[in-house]
């Protein structure tokens, strides 16, 4: 690693409760969710639906702290996006600001679930 080498880390936690009562909110879905997540959510039954969000949110919230970022520091979550790879890993695209923000760097996340509770942990670099 060289000197002007920089590695971001971001840590999330929460409660999949927090935000039962948001995600029946349009404009809060809009604004931290990407278009296919919000569509990918629509196919899910109530329970799987709010698990799937809380986890995208926590891995937002990761990332943007990774990049030295809080939730309303100029990049809208929905740029965001959380999809899962062919191995059905969580895989990371930014888009707009975040994107040029992180130009040239790797994102990478993990996110887990355990009763009620989701985390997330981001790495960029």
């Amino acid at each position: 690693m060289t000197p002007s080498t920089s590695i971001g880390v971001g840590l999330d936690v929460l409660g999949r409760d927090e935000l039962a009562r948001l995600v029946t909110c349009d404009w809060f879905l809009r604004y931290c969710y990407a278009p296919e997540e919000i569509q990918q959510a629509q196919n899910l039954g109530p329970e799987r639906r709010l698990e799937y969000l809380a986890g995208r949110f926590a891995a937002k919230e990761a990332i943007l702290k990774a990049l030295g970022k809080g939730l309303f520091q100029n990049i809208a979550p929905r740029d965001i996006h959380i999809r899962r790879a062919d191995d059905g890993a969580p895989e990371v695209e930014l888009r707009a600001e975040a994107a040029e923000l992180a130009t040239g760097q790797t994102v990478r996340i993990s996110i887990t679930h355990k009763n009620n509770v989701i985390a997330a942990v981001a790495l960029i670099s």
